[in-house]
């Protein structure tokens, strides 16, 4: 299996990736790692990195997804702060009953969100 050296693979997204809302590059003491895993077997890594944009402070989050040579990146704006990000990040994962759940709730709401907020 390839190891990867997390420092340097942060400090060559801070190089890479800009802010989507000014177009500033990243600094390194911006990104953080909210969460990672490898597979021993294939080499691949994935990582999840929330930043804070150093000039207008919008927050955004990174799915870094590394396969042999090919890195792919999925990036969303998000109102979350690494602070948030953290938190949030100790919290299971919502799974294919939690989506039913909400499905089956908003089909069955009556659009009275008086009544409903009372409960």
């Amino acid at each position: 299996m390839k190891k990867y050296d997390l420092k340097k693979v942060l400090t060559w997204l801070g190089f890479m990736l800009h802010c989507p809302v000014c177009n500033v590059k990243y600094d390194f003491s911006s990104i953080k790692i909210v969460d990672s895993e490898s597979d021993a077997q294939t080499g691949e890594a994935r990582l999840l990195i929330h930043s804070d944009c150093q000039k207008c402070k919008s927050s955004v989050m990174f799915n870094i997804d590394i396969n042999g040579p090919d890195i792919f990146t999925v990036i969303a704006k998000t109102d979350l702060t690494s602070k948030d990000s953290a938190k949030f990040s100790k919290y299971p994962s919502l799974d294919i009953d939690d989506c039913i759940k909400v499905h089956n709730s908003l089909n069955a709401f009556d659009g009275d969100f008086i009544r409903a907020l009372k409960k």
